[in-house]
């Protein structure tokens, strides 16, 4: 990466004024000149409305028709605030990159261009990758720095309610509905209220474990996380510099207590979310929460966001002869810690990151452990492999690489972590052929893709190795493939060969159910019919029913990595707020694309 240069500065501000000149007059035909033929636009918001991505110059051209006239964008510049315009390599094609600013009729915006020469030669910078990204609401801007809050409400007044008193009322819910009411209180959760409570609507958070954090806290002993610290932090308030690279899942789950806390989050604990109706005529839910002394609580939310991971349910896989195992059956979500397993035998069954990182703690605690491998997995040392694909965190600000992350078309990222999914292949490879020796099935996701895209499609099927490999290799730790078994018994195992493989404890390290069937058991089958897939990349390259508006009005999603949901909180918030206050259509489609801006 180079430092600013007139000459890329010069560019990169030139394309962006003749830019905003073409927008005034899309029909004129010279919007179509400024893009290479083979380019991708990508808008968060801020044009259209919606999260989507267009590729080539004539289809940017006609969707860019649809919205400029209405969206009215002007005013784009390079931001002074941000890296500089500077040359880089993204995807293994070189460009120039600059990040600019902009505003439209009803807010302002952020933007990321990348430019290369043009196709047919003579030296003119074409556009080849165009973010647009909605960044606040005009009137609706968040409350930070000069605009915090002024607290009018208990400052200096000594016979009113102070702070506190107002906060445990506000939490209560005695005589109100929350606006949004969000499912599961993990980072998801806790990023989008956050992002809420900035746009000021009125947002509870509902979670049915005991303590908030718990869905870390409870999680096996060992367990931290793996990717690196600089990657994770939640909105508006970053952790500590001196935290350790690899947060400990107890430290994280205690940050998340402190931020609900110094975030003024309303957070309800041990509350179950039973079911849900949405009333069409009234534009809202109907929802049942169950408390932790049983009693229920009806709610009227306009909006329910589905925080609860990839999905809320353990997949349980049906193996008929299991049920003839006379030992102790968990899946790997009530794994907590292997020393009263010490001397005994255990078989693990899956190869994830769970499936390892069991294997290896019930190792650690003098367990004789068999790791059974139902399908092939892809490997990659946690450092450096599995890191490369965070290279731009370790550099710059934390707003300036989510703006860069965000500006990546889903075809180009896809090229990238092909190339990076090659050179850690090269990094591991005596890790990789040991593993092979031992009879391990390896893979590098689809077409290559790597790990960050085996999670973004199925949530799953790789593992960071942090010494469970380097196990299997020793032999230390036992490999069979499941295909082998050829039926479970009282005493454990029993091979197609004929030999018998003993066990006390059998955890199924399986996964999860896709959030459909979450969906389905909460609201219904017409809802879960109506909305779709969830997850995963659908036809118009982006992540389906995810951080946007779904087919169900008021229905919600939000799930991914901590960098995932700190990005894409933002946006989903904007929307939020954007039906709150009647700027976007309660639905997505054809209909709501029409009536925005409008």
């Amino acid at each position: 990466m180079l430092d600013r240069t007139d000459d890329v500065s010069i560019k990169a501000e030139h394309w962006l004024g003749q830019f905003e000149r073409a927008l005034a007059d899309p029909a004129g035909g010279f919007l179509k000149t400024l893009f290479h033929p083979d380019s991708y636009w990508r808008d968060a918001l801020a044009l259209s409305w919606n999260i989507q991505t267009v590729n080539g110059a004539d289809a940017i051209l006609s969707e860019l028709k649809v919205h400029a006239g209405r969206a009215r964008p002007f005013a784009f510049r390079i931001d002074p605030d941000r890296a500089a315009p500077r040359n880089v390599a993204r995807a293994g094609t070189h460009a120039i990159e600059a990040i600019f600013k902009f505003e439209t009729a009803q807010g302002r915006g952020s933007g990321v261009l990348r430019l290369i020469p043009d196709a047919g030669g003579g030296g003119t910078m074409k556009a080849w990758t165009l973010l647009t990204a909605l960044e606040e609401l005009k009137g609706f801007e968040e409350q930070q720095g000069i605009s915090r809050p002024r607290g009018a409400a208990y400052s200096r007044d000594f016979r009113g309610p102070n702070w506190l008193d107002l906060r445990k009322a506000d939490a209560e819910y005695a005589d109100r509905d929350p606006a949004v009411l969000i499912v599961g209180g993990g980072h998801a959760g806790l990023s989008i209220a956050a992002r809420l409570k900035q746009l000021q609507v009125d947002t509870l958070i509902v979670d049915r474990e005991a303590r908030i954090g718990d869905n870390w806290r409870k999680r096996y002993h060992a367990l931290t996380l793996h990717n690196q610290v600089q990657v994770n932090h939640l909105p508006y308030m970053l952790f500590p510099p001196n935290w350790p690279t690899y947060i400990p899942k107890d430290k994280l789950a205690n940050w998340f207590e402190a931020y609900v806390e110094s975030m003024e989050l309303n957070f309800w604990t041990s509350t179950e979310f039973e079911s849900g109706a949405y009333d069409d005529a009234q534009g809202r839910w109907s929802v049942v929460l169950r408390r932790a002394d049983g009693g229920k609580r009806e709610m009227h939310p306009r909006h329910v966001v589905m925080a609860t991971g990839v999905s809320g349910i353990a997949n349980w896989p049906d193996i008929p002869t299991l049920k003839s195992f006379a030992g102790t059956v968990i899946h790997s979500s009530q794994y907590t810690d292997g020393e009263e397993w010490k001397g005994r035998r255990a078989l693990v069954i899956g190869t994830g990151n769970s499936g390892h990182d069991i294997a290896q703690d019930l190792h650690s605690s003098g367990a004789d452990v068999t790791l059974v491998q139902r399908s092939s997995t892809l490997i990659t040392s946690i450092e450096p492999s599995a890191q490369l694909v965070y290279a731009p965190y370790n550099e710059g600000t934390l707003d300036d690489n989510d703006l860069i992350a965000a500006s990546m078309p889903l075809p180009l990222a896809k090229k990238s972590h092909q190339m990076v999914t090659d050179i850690s292949k090269e990094f591991d490879k005596d890790l990789l052929d040991g593993l092979r020796d031992r009879g391990f099935k390896l893979d590098y996701g689809e077409d290559g893709t790597g790990w960050q895209f085996k999670y973004l499609t199925r949530g799953g099927g790789y593992y960071f190795n942090v010494g469970c490999s380097d196990l299997i290799i020793s032999g230390e730790i036992a490999l069979m493939q499941f295909s082998d078994i050829a039926e479970f018994v009282a005493e454990g195992a029993r091979m197609k060969s004929g030999a018998a493989l003993a066990a006390d404890l059998i955890v199924l390290a399986t996964g999860w159910k896709r959030q459909e069937e979450l969906v389905r058991r909460l609201f219904g089958d017409a809802v879960t019919e109506r909305i779709g897939p969830i997850w995963g990349f659908g036809e118009d390259q982006e992540m389906r029913n995810m951080f946007r508006r779904t087919a169900q009005p008021g229905l919600w999603f939000i799930a991914g990595s901590l960098a995932q949901c700190r990005i894409n909180s933002k946006y989903l918030a904007l929307q939020i707020k954007g039906v709150e206050e009647g700027l976007l259509p309660r639905v997505a489609g054809a209909a709501a694309a029409a009536m925005a801006f409008t």
